[in-house]
């Protein structure tokens, strides 16, 4: 069983981003992440993201997430009304810089991981 636990956790991608929210914005960030839709929930964990987690020190913030399969994911959330609707919502109090190669924020290369 142990092999098949590890065949299974190797199949998992580790992925991360780094954004910024404007100067001035940051508790408007933190509300609206508390007051996040469920109907964009539902899409990201439809779209196989798993173990999502952005932090924020200052203005710049770290997003964290999981998936085994990157481009259905991307390509799910790119189908998803309710991440469209999000994106255009955050827009003005974020800066964002989009990998144009992927449609996706420009994702951070992995250096090192300890399970």
């Amino acid at each position: 069983m142990n092999g098949m636990l590890a065949k299974e956790e190797a199949a998992v991608g580790h992925y991360a981003w780094i954004l910024e929210v404007r100067p001035g914005y940051e508790d408007e960030y933190k509300k609206r992440h508390d007051e996040i839709w469920p109907e964009l929930v539902a899409d990201i964990s439809a779209a196989g993201i798993k173990n999502y987690n952005i932090f924020r020190h200052g203005l710049t913030l770290f997003g964290y997430f999981e998936t085994d399969d990157l481009e259905y994911a991307i390509a799910a959330l790119g189908q998803s009304d309710a991440n469209r609707r999000w994106g255009e919502f955050m827009g003005p109090i974020m800066k964002v810089e989009v990998d144009e190669n992927i449609g996706f924020p420009f994702l951070l290369p992995l250096q090192w991981r300890m399970d």
